[in-house]
């Protein structure tokens, strides 16, 4: 069945392909998270611990509305790490697992480029008039900004 949501298929498919970036910085984002919340050590342990967890939990949970979003523009979602690799502008931690915190600094650095990555998707659902998506973004732009700003504010 066609999708006739008041947007051209190019459009659709534009819009897509930049949330599908988004998607995939935020499901690596996710990831980098989920294991310095595993494997964080020293004396800020129980804050950091708990910090992690609460951002982990909320861009899994955004990562659901994200790939929803893709599907209600009649496109797939990227669905496996090989692509989110291809994807991606945040980069994996690696084998090593950092000093506290140099995972704080880690992950603000990952939030903003999280941030400006919805910026960039942004622009593309603007011009289509595309305000559902819209919407999403300055949900989640917000939602990484804030992450920053907790994160930074531990590297006083």
């Amino acid at each position: 069945m066609d999708v006739n949501i008041g947007l051209k298929q190019g459009e659709r498919k534009a819009i897509a392909e930049a949330l599908s970036k988004v998607l995939s910085d935020t499901y690596m984002l996710y990831l980098k998270t989920h294991g310095y919340h595993w494997n964080v050590t020293g004396p800020h342990f129980a804050a950091l611990h708990v910090l992690f967890e609460g951002q982990y939990t909320e861009l899994h949970d955004a990562a659901d509305l994200i790939a929803e979003r893709i599907r209600a523009l009649g496109e797939y979602a990227p669905g496996n790490y090989r692509t989110y690799a291809k994807l991606t502008s945040i980069q994996e931690s690696g084998d090593n697992v950092p000093p506290a915190m140099e995972m704080v600094r880690d992950l603000a650095e990952g939030n903003e480029i999280l941030s400006k990555t919805c910026r960039d998707a942004f622009k593309v659902a603007e011009e289509a008039d595309d305000q559902g998506t819209m919407d999403l973004l300055i949900q989640r732009m917000q939602a990484s900004e804030k992450a920053a700003w907790m994160l930074r504010s531990h590297l006083v």
